[in-house]
Order: structure tokens, then C-alpha cells, then sequence
């Protein structure tokens, strides 16, 4: 009889899935050579190759594909039970995943301080990835909910929003516009911006809001994080367009300033998102009640 512990096939489930021992180990927060260690030690259980390395990349052999059909169904059949076992006893106690996008780290944290305070039983694992790593996770059923801006098209889910997530247009300081009032769109529309990566849901929102000002959207530079579009802005790099939420960390920041422009801020909502057939934990339920009971912890804007 195989002796495999849940530990060794979880771990392999996520090298297989990942193809990589190091996304692997940043997934399930280990050290990567705990992940080598628990894939030899599976690897003689079975008796039989399941992973081959070539150069840096990772390939199934065909042990290795039918063990990953066969724990994956076992995994999430596994995660099925616990969640009705939890149910059953209507505890407020396991774990809860949640994935959100880059943005909400301005603000999520101050909602789940209070919410591990008054749940200490309840784990929380937060991971915070740009969208298309998110949408990645939720096609994969990863985490229990997920948090973005703009919810997905191709993909079935239900979502709700929870928070107002305006866009707004910043220049730095000493940008002539700074001091005028009721800018016409088509002043700001020549500009150089300064943007998020393709795919980013600001990026996507701004896009849509040129095509339909019909105006071309002239992109100087793009960057993959806000504080970084921020001290470009501040630099005199272009103008750019972010989440007002952004700016909660920086009310005593003068270098940058919103301009008052037609049209923004762009109305725009945070939402909790989830695949349409995923049955919610009792975990889950309750954090997501906790979130509608005390929305005002997440006021991200501050007195700006």
C-alpha cells in the first residue's frame, strides 16, 4: 500500500499546475526546497517518475499526468468535505482565500485587522496579483473570493459591489492645468499618460473612456505599479489617470494633484467576485457580511 500524505499531493498538484517549484513554493508559502523534498519523497512512494526537468522547465511523465487527474479531483473533493463539515457545525472558525488585485492594498487591510479581531478562529490568506494573475486563479478555483474593479466578461460569475472606486486624473503640482477649473477633456486628451500594463483594470477603464471621447490614448510609458506612476507623474513624466484610492497613503503629498476635468472622476466600484456555481463557506458568508456591516472602515479618501 502507498503511504502519500495530503501534503506531498498538494504540493505536487501545485508544481504540475504551476509547471514551476518556485511559483509553487510562493503559492502554498513554503521554502522551495521543502517543495523538492516532498517531490522526491512522492516520487518513491510511487516507485515511478512523475516529474522530468529539462533545463529550467518543468514536464508531467505519464505517472505524473495521471496522478495529477486523479488528486486534483481528490483535492477539491477533499476541500468540498471540509467546507460541509465546517457548514454542518456553523462554526466561525477555518480558513479563508482571497485574491485581490495590486490596488486594493491601499485599503483591504484595514478591513481585515477588525475582521481577524473579532473572528481569531478564521485564518485569512490575502494574495495580492495584478488581474491576469487573479483571473488565472480564479479559473483555477483557487480562493474562496476575489476582489477587482472590473469583474470578467469570459468568465460566468457573480459579483457584488462593495465600495465606491472613483478614477481621477493627477498631474504634478506645477502642471499649468493644476489651477484651472472644468477642464474640457479635449486639453487633458493631448497629453502624454503614464499607465498601468495592459489588462490592468485602470488601464482597461481609461481605454474605454478615450474611445468613446473618441481621442487617441497617448501612451508615454507604462509601469507596473502605482507608486511608480506616481513619482513619474510628480517628476513631470505625463499626466495619468489611477484609482483615487491610491492616494490614501499620500495625504500629505503636495508634489501631485487631481485636475478637475470633465467627466471624472470616472464612477467606478470595487467588487467581490466569484465563479456563479461556487458555494460560499460559512467562512466566506461571513466575511462577506462583516464587510457590508462595516463599510465605513473602508474609506480610502481621507479628507482629499
Amino acid at each position: 500500500m502507498m503511504r502519500v500524505t495530503m501534503r506531498q499531493l498538494q504540493v505536487f498538484e501545485a508544481v504540475a499546475r504551476l509547471r514551476s517549484y518556485s511559483r509553487a513554493a510562493d503559492e502554498i508559502h513554503v521554502a522551495q526546497p521543502t517543495v523538492s523534498k516532498q517531490i522526491r519523497l512522492l516520487h518513491e512512494e510511487i516507485g515511478l517518475p512523475l516529474i522530468e526537468l529539462i533545463g529550467k522547465k518543468v514536464f508531467l511523465t505519464q505517472a505524473g499526468e495521471e496522478l495529477y487527474a486523479t488528486c486534483s479531483a481528490w483535492l477539491d473533493s477533499w476541500g468540498r468535505f471540509e467546507q460541509t463539515i465546517a457548514d454542518l457545525k456553523g462554526l466561525k472558525q477555518g480558513r479563508l482565500s482571497i485574491a485581490a488585485v495590486t490596488t486594493t492594498k491601499y485599503f483591504m487591510p484595514r478591513m481585515l485587522g477588525p475582521f481577524c479581531s473579532q473572528y481569531p478562529g478564521i485564518d485569512i490568506s490575502l494574495e495580492v496579483v495584478n488581474r491576469d494573475r487573479l483571473l488565472e486563479r480564479m479559473a483555477q478555483n483557487q480562493d474562496d473570493l476575489y476582489v477587482m474593479g472590473i469583474p470578467p466578461e469570459d468568465i460566468s460569475t457573480q459579483s457584488e459591489p462593495f465600495l465606491e472606486n472613483p478614477l481621477v486624473v493627477l498631474a504634478p503640482q506645477f502642471h499649468p492645468l493644476v489651477a484651472k477649473r472644468n477642464i474640457q477633456f479635449s486639453e487633458v486628451a493631448h497629453e502624454q499618460f503614464i499607465l498601468r500594463e495592459h489588462g490592468s483594470g485602470t488601464r482597461l477603464a481609461v481605454e474605454k473612456v478615450f474611445e468613446e471621447r473618441g481621442f487617441p490614448l497617448r501612451v508615454k510609458m507604462e509601469l507596473g505599479s502605482n507608486e511608480a506612476i506616481k513619482q513619474a507623474v510628480a517628476g513631470g513624466l505625463g499626466l495619468s489617470v489611477l484609482s483615487k484610492s491610491t492616494l490614501n497613503l499620500d495625504a500629505t503629498q503636495r508634489d501631485i494633484a487631481i485636475l478637475d476635468v470633465d467627466g471624472f472622476p470616472i464612477k467606478r466600484y470595487w467588487y467581490l467576485v466569484r465563479p456563479r456555481d461556487k458555494q460560499l463557506s460559512v467562512v466566506a458568508k461571513t466575511f462577506m457580511e462583516f464587510l457590508k456591516q462595516h463599510i465605513d472602515l473602508l474609506n480610502p479618501y481621507g479628507s482629499r
